[in-house]
């Protein structure tokens, strides 16, 4: 608590109980009572800000960016503030150098969507704008550019009108709203700034529901057959068919990960690593993916000619120093898969990667308890409604079948309904990898 003492030739003081468990005294020299309590207010705001972790009041930071600088080096020198020139020493593109610096601690792929972020804030406000120059409005009209088409400014070519680039979706807008309020809600915690400027910004939904397509098995079958190669084949199938992230969890799949036996894998994610509890997760082999799986298998043991390394990859001509370096991006996927979906007479869907882990998600979730597939594809039940379960047209032919009846010649039952069969590579092998002291070996296949 502060307190303010007052002396008998009418000099005053505000007396305070610092974070440091010390009392300090600010000398306000002469002046009123209620001119003193009133910095004591202030003080007791700024101290109590501080051990809750939040900005302080509106009007303590309305006092303290108008306040005389000598009452500013006092404050300084009892630790309650940093010099309030910061904000204007420090510039907009320096203080985002600084905290991109901080946030070491960030998967390379979040790294390049502050990046994204920091480039819009220095297009709009430019690297020189003081930090705490930039006001709610400012803020808005941040918004405001993102949601707007702009025009190219590279010169166009004779007799071409200049190339006009969309808006960003609206997902993509409040994204980067919401990192902009992370970003300014730092300098707010540093003491760089009274408040935070985007506090008030709603960038607009953060999910779009245009972008979602479902994939059925008829779909995904023919692309799979436009592949070059049993490594695409696979890489499409674990997508599609077992739910898992691409790239990082795919390329991240060693065959020590499959336990053949058990008809199950352990699927390792770069993404969730840094939740408790999260950096793998056990799923099914299921059986449209599995003569896929023993494809590569049979042509990395080259007809069991040799024994397979555990530790080797399953997909390593997808893995490169940018994988290694846990730059997943660096590991290009889209462009050659777009060329395979064209290839199999297929227009490619937006979101090519995501909209295969969706499908697989919605036709789990009408076979197996949501948390139940929730768990086999590391997501919560939150997220699945909000980004991956959709509606699908075998769910309309479903609710508009005819019911069952009986046939009068057999006396049995039959409905009316649509199915569908993932494609298999003709009837494969059983191949079985046991785990032991020595490592994996490939047994004898039974016929």
């Amino acid at each position: 608590m502060a307190s303010v003492v007052s002396d008998p030739n009418g000099y005053h003081r505000v007396v305070f109980k610092g974070l440091d468990g010390e009392r300090h005294p600010i000398r306000l020299g002469k002046c009123s009572e209620k001119d003193a309590i009133n910095v004591s207010n202030h003080v007791e705001e700024i101290i109590t800000a501080s051990m809750l972790g939040r900005p302080v009041a509106r009007a303590t930071g309305e006092w303290l960016a108008d306040m005389p600088a000598m009452m500013e080096k006092k404050l300084v020198k009892v630790g309650l503030i940093h010099p309030r020139d910061d904000a204007n020493r420090v510039t907009l593109g320096k203080f985002l150098d600084a905290y991109l610096q901080r946030r070491s601690d960030v998967k390379a792929g979040t790294a390049v969507f502050y990046g994204h972020t920091k480039r819009n804030l220095i297009d709009v406000f430019g690297t020189d704008r003081p930090l705490g120059s930039i006001t709610p409005a400012d803020a808005d009209d941040f918004r405001r550019h993102l949601q707007t088409p702009v025009v190219d400014p590279s010169p166009a070519k004779k007799g071409e009108k200049p190339h006009k680039k969309k808006a960003l979706a609206a997902a993509t807008v409040a994204r980067r709203c919401s990192l902009a309020r992370t970003f300014f809600k730092d300098a707010v915690r540093r003491k760089l700034i009274a408040e935070n400027p985007f506090d008030d910004v709603v960038g607009g939904p953060s999910h779009n529901s245009a972008r979602q397509r479902i994939i059925d098995q008829d779909t995904i079958a023919k692309v799979i057959d436009a592949c070059p190669n049993a490594e695409w084949r696979l890489l499409v199938a674990l997508s599609r068919f077992g739910g898992l992230r691409v790239p990082s969890e795919l390329c991240s799949m060693r065959w020590r990960d499959i336990d053949w036996s058990g008809n199950r894998m352990t699927v390792h994610s770069p993404k969730t690593e840094h939740h408790a509890d999260k950096d793998k997760r056990v799923v099914p082999i299921f059986p449209e993916l599995r003569p896929y799986l023993d494809e590569v298998f049979a042509a990395a043991s080259k007809g069991f000619e040799q024994t397979v390394n555990a530790d080797e990859w399953i997909l390593p001509g997808f893995r490169g120093k940018a994988a290694n370096d846990g730059n997943w991006r660096g590991v290009n996927l889209r462009t050659q898969f777009e060329k395979i979906i064209k290839r199999a007479g297929l227009t490619p869907w937006p979101r090519l990667w995501h909209n295969l882990r969706a499908s697989r998600q919605t036709e789990l979730e009408d076979r197996f308890p949501s948390h139940v597939v929730c768990a086999w594809l590391g997501n919560s039940e939150a997220i699945a409604r909000k980004h991956y379960l959709q509606v699908r047209e075998v769910d309309f032919q479903k609710a508009a079948r005819i019911p069952a009846r009986a046939t009068p010649a057999s006396g049995s039952f039959e409905t009316h309904g649509v199915t569908t069969n993932a494609r298999t590579l003709g009837n494969p092998r059983v191949l079985t990898l046991n785990v032991g002291d020595t490592g994996f070996e490939p047994v004898t296949s039974t016929v």
